[in-house]
């Protein structure tokens, strides 16, 4: 059995970000670390990708959208804002009209941080720009920049998310500055931290998942994160393996399946 092909678009690395390259495109270790034990082969692609969204999506069996940088603004409706960084604009229209095509063609789908962020603005959302610093007891550290921050979740029992993770409750590692606000059209929340802050989202179709945490960077110690990572590339297997038995049926004149002559 072949393991399923998952494509993650990559950032990019400016000239002088690695020696004296010219530029790079990049993605965390993390991310394909988890793929491969998950049983998944790894394809990255990188932004200024040609050809319609379709055509790129064509030889995978899934989609991870990674974390990364902030999108940019405008493409939902709102202004700059002085917090935000690492807004690569090419980066997003790659991801903007993956996503589209991923649900348009019941490709799976899974977004983390950033990636979920994507997905919300992909379908008409729009997120928070920046999150209370403040250190109020309402408010969950959603990051942290000298340490990991890790929050507990609560996940809806009747979803997708629950059944991928095998529990309705659950420890999450988080780096973000942002969040979501309206969730964007045919998604649902799914998961919130114990402030009240939306984690996950999914679309009531297909198997589309969306994440605000980590799961990437605590799969290999945690068995809950390892198991979510693992549903996805299991649903990216079983669909593959299903157009791979379409592909392979003989074609006769009376149609797919039935003999010639």
């Amino acid at each position: 059995m072949t393991a399923p092909l998952i494509a993650v678009p990559t950032y990019h690395l400016g000239p002088g970000r690695v020696g004296n390259w010219e530029g790079a495109y990049a993605l965390p270790e993390s991310y394909v670390a988890a793929l491969r034990a998950a049983g998944a082969r790894v394809a990255l692609l990188p932004p200024g990708q040609s050809g319609h969204p379709d055509e790129v999506l064509a030889p995978f069996d899934g989609l991870l959208l990674a974390g990364g940088g902030d999108i940019e603004p405008a493409r939902y409706g709102a202004a700059d804002h002085p917090a935000q960084y690492g807004v690569d604009p090419e980066r997003d229209q790659l991801e903007l009209e993956l996503a589209g095509a991923a649900v348009r063609l019941g490709l799976p789908v899974l977004g983390i941080c950033r990636g979920v962020q994507l997905l919300n603005v992909a379908f008409g959302g729009t997120l928070v720009q920046h999150l209370p610093d403040e250190d109020q007891a309402e408010h969950v550290e959603h990051r942290n920049e000298a340490k990991q921050a890790m929050h507990g979740l609560r996940v809806e029992p009747e979803s997708r998310l629950a059944e991928a993770l095998g529990q309705v409750e659950a420890e999450g590692l988080s780096h973000h500055h942002q969040g979501l606000d309206r969730i964007g059209e045919g998604f649902r929340p799914v998961a919130w931290a114990p402030d009240g802050l939306v984690e996950g989202i999914e679309r009531e179709q297909g198997w589309t998942v969306g994440v605000l945490w980590h799961p990437e960077s605590t799969a290999a110690a945690d068995p809950v994160q390892h198991r979510l990572l693992g549903a996805f590339v299991d649903v990216a297997s079983r669909r593959g393996q299903a157009f791979w038995r379409r592909t392979a049926e003989p074609v006769g004149f009376g149609g797919p399946g039935s003999a010639a002559g």
